[in-house]
């Protein structure tokens, strides 16, 4: 076991403490909660980095990453819709999408050919992290003040930045298959 493969199990740890601590809601637990995925969050740059730079790539690593990342993403989107921030349909949304990429990309491993990734598909988890610290953001704003700021942004922003979200989600998956369609007609 590397250390690329180290830091993705704790990743995988720490996205449940996080979910644990967002579900309690209250103001200490959410601030520890916040520094958790971030930390969680600068452990997938890491360990992307280091299996790169250092020739750890493994075969376990391949399998583990990308479970990891959805255990932390979907978990944390769904402990937010527990709180009730965000809307169901939402994350069921992202929910299939990761499911259906991740299976096809899997199954293609299994059969010895790598589906492309795509640009957007970066462009999507990078927006799917910025709308997790922006409820985090408003989620701790509202345990200490009711200002119109966390009005804003908790019926205004949050919203609005979440269906960005969910179409930056859905237009990565439909352009993955597309972009991966003859590949995936050989299964």
């Amino acid at each position: 076991m590397n250390i690329c493969n180290k830091l993705t199990i704790s990743r995988i740890f720490l996205a449940f403490i996080c979910i644990g601590l967002i579900i309690k809601d209250t103001l200490a637990f959410l601030i520890v909660a916040f520094i958790i995925f971030i930390i969680a969050s600068i452990t997938d740059f890491l360990d992307g980095y280091l299996a790169r730079k250092k020739n750890l790539i493994s075969d376990l690593g391949k399998l583990l990453d990308p479970i990891a990342d959805k255990i932390l993403i979907i978990g944390v989107f769904l402990a937010f819709l527990q709180v009730g921030i965000i809307n169901a349909w939402m994350v069921s949304v992202i929910m299939l999408r990761e499911f259906i990429i991740t299976g096809l990309r899997f199954y293609g491993l299994s059969k010895g050919i790598v589906l492309e990734a795509q640009t957007l598909g970066k462009h999507k988890t990078v927006s799917q992290i910025i709308g997790i610290v922006l409820i985090f953001i408003t989620l701790i704003l509202s345990k200490v003040t009711d200002s119109s700021t966390v009005y804003f942004l908790y019926y205004k922003l949050v919203p609005a930045v979440m269906w960005y979200v969910v179409v930056i989600t859905l237009f990565s998956g439909i352009s993955y298959l597309w972009t991966n369609r003859k590949t995936i007609k050989t299964f």
